[in-house]
């Protein structure tokens, strides 16, 4: 298989998070991943991550549920939205308690998760449930049970 049919069928995701230091963190827990092939991008702002979903297509976006000016996912995903991107958006919070968090639906998001609960198998599970991805014959069991 040739790197750029690898790249074709990797998962794209774009991790947006004014914290640098979150983005490291993610990489090494995708680097766990044993499939699917995840390539991910870092956006430090919600300016960025449109500027960069304009110009490339994403799979999934994880977005910070705090991102400066903005309050919270109340503002940033209405902007992702505006923009046309209808992939699924997962708000990443470090405390996802906030009753606000009920509305996640209301605003276009498809799921929230802390911070702390994002792993390898964390990530598997998202790409799965909210991701178009041709499944491999070894994890078709586990849809068995």
């Amino acid at each position: 298989m040739t790197s750029e049919t690898v790249r074709k069928n990797a998962v794209k995701v774009l991790f947006v998070d004014d914290e640098f230091i979150e983005f490291r963190a993610l990489k090494k827990k995708i680097a766990e991943l044993s499939e699917p092939l995840v390539e991910v991008e870092y956006s430090p702002s919600i300016g960025d991550a449109l500027e960069k979903i304009r110009a490339a297509r994403f799979d999934l976006i994880l977005l910070d549920n705090r991102l400066l000016p903005n309050a919270d996912f109340r503002e940033t995903v209405p902007e992702l939205r505006g923009i046309g991107y209808t992939g699924p958006i997962g708000v990443v919070s470090t405390d996802i308690s906030g009753g606000y968090f009920q509305e996640f639906p209301d605003y276009g998001v498809d799921f929230r998760i802390g911070k702390d609960e994002i792993d390898a198998q964390t990530l598997q599970h998202i790409i799965r449930e909210y991701v178009h991805y041709d499944v491999p014959d070894f994890w078709k069991d586990d849809y068995s049970i």
